[in-house]
């Protein structure tokens, strides 16, 4: 994600504690966060894909999904 991006989320936060936001910040910000989020969760399984375990005996075992 853009750092912009990022930008905008914490200014529309900051904007939020000290006041209320208008329907189209509102908007924006749930498209903003719905964005972010999936980002970070995409980012969380590529580096879980690409995880080992070690055993004592140095196996390495690959990270396996659960249904």
């Amino acid at each position: 994600m853009e750092q912009k991006k990022i930008d905008r989320i914490n200014e529309l936060a900051r904007k939020a504690r000290t006041g209320a936001l208008t329907e189209e910040e509102l908007q924006e910000r749930a498209v903003l966060r719905r964005e972010y989020i999936e980002s970070y969760r995409n980012s969380l399984v590529a580096q879980l894909e690409n995880t080992y375990i070690v055993d004592e005996k140095g196996n390495k075992t690959k990270l396996k999904k659960k249904d």
